[in-house]
């Protein structure tokens, strides 16, 4: 996939590490639509602005008939609700998923005909390290990383016929808005755009941009108690 000349759709471009795929998408030559729920937000010169909520059909649908020239789509949208899976507000539990799970799941299926008629282009979903990995306080954004962690491979299988690249993107604690209020060692978000640029130009379909996700990557295939200690036996 290569960027110059390339046009990119970033989904929650008005802040965090959106806004910096925004910036170097442009930098490296891209056209570049910047899109979040409330446009006003959005601060990147050079960029097209949308309305994108990617949790409103229509509003999807609308995003994707404005940009019918995309092929790069990169999935970032997200929230962090910090609620629990058991004793948290299940309304809560549930809104993470519609954002992370259905609401990507919505981009994709609105751009896949786009990006198939533009020649196949690339789809770049945001992860998490915390896909792997949970604590108590991340359980519902856990859970639903992982489920968009498991759409990101199948539909990696479904678009491969026509020729889109899907790649995943793994990062541990980065500095943005979302991660203030945790204390703890943090990327810098364009460090983190500029290794899964790279990697997207490179055709990877798996990025672990740091540390962090690579070591809770390669404990999954040991026993439990490699992430959840706590869980060893006495």
């Amino acid at each position: 996939m290569q960027i110059a000349g390339s046009t990119a759709l970033v989904t929650g471009a008005n802040r965090g590490i959106g806004r910096h795929f925004a910036l170097q998408l442009l930098e490296r030559g891209a056209t570049v639509y910047a899109t979040a729920r409330n446009p006003e937000t959005v601060d990147v010169p050079g960029a097209t602005v949308l309305a994108l909520d990617i949790t409103d059909p229509d509003s999807v649908l609308a995003a994707a008939t404005a940009a019918q020239d995309v092929d790069l789509l990169v999935n970032n949208a997200g929230i962090s609700t910090g609620a629990q899976l058991v004793g948290g507000d299940l309304a809560e539990v549930r809104r993470e998923m519609e954002t992370h799970y259905f609401g990507t799941l919505s981009v994709v299926r609105a751009f896949a005909p786009v990006l198939a008629r533009n020649g196949g282009g690339a789809v770049l979903n945001v992860l998490s390290a915390l896909s792997w990995v949970s604590f108590p306080t991340t359980g519902a954004y856990s859970a639903a990383k992982a489920a968009e962690w498991a759409l990101t491979n199948g539909v990696r299988l479904e678009l491969a016929e026509q020729g889109t690249l899907v790649s995943a993107l793994h990062l541990g604690y980065t500095d943005t808005d979302m991660t203030a209020g945790v204390d703890a060692p943090k990327n810098d978000p364009a460090d983190v755009v500029r290794v899964a640029l790279d990697a997207v130009e490179a055709g990877e379909v798996e990025i672990l941009a740091d540390e962090t996700s690579r070591s809770v990557k390669g404990a999954l295939g040991a026993h439990v108690s490699a992430l959840y200690p706590q869980l060893a036996a006495s």
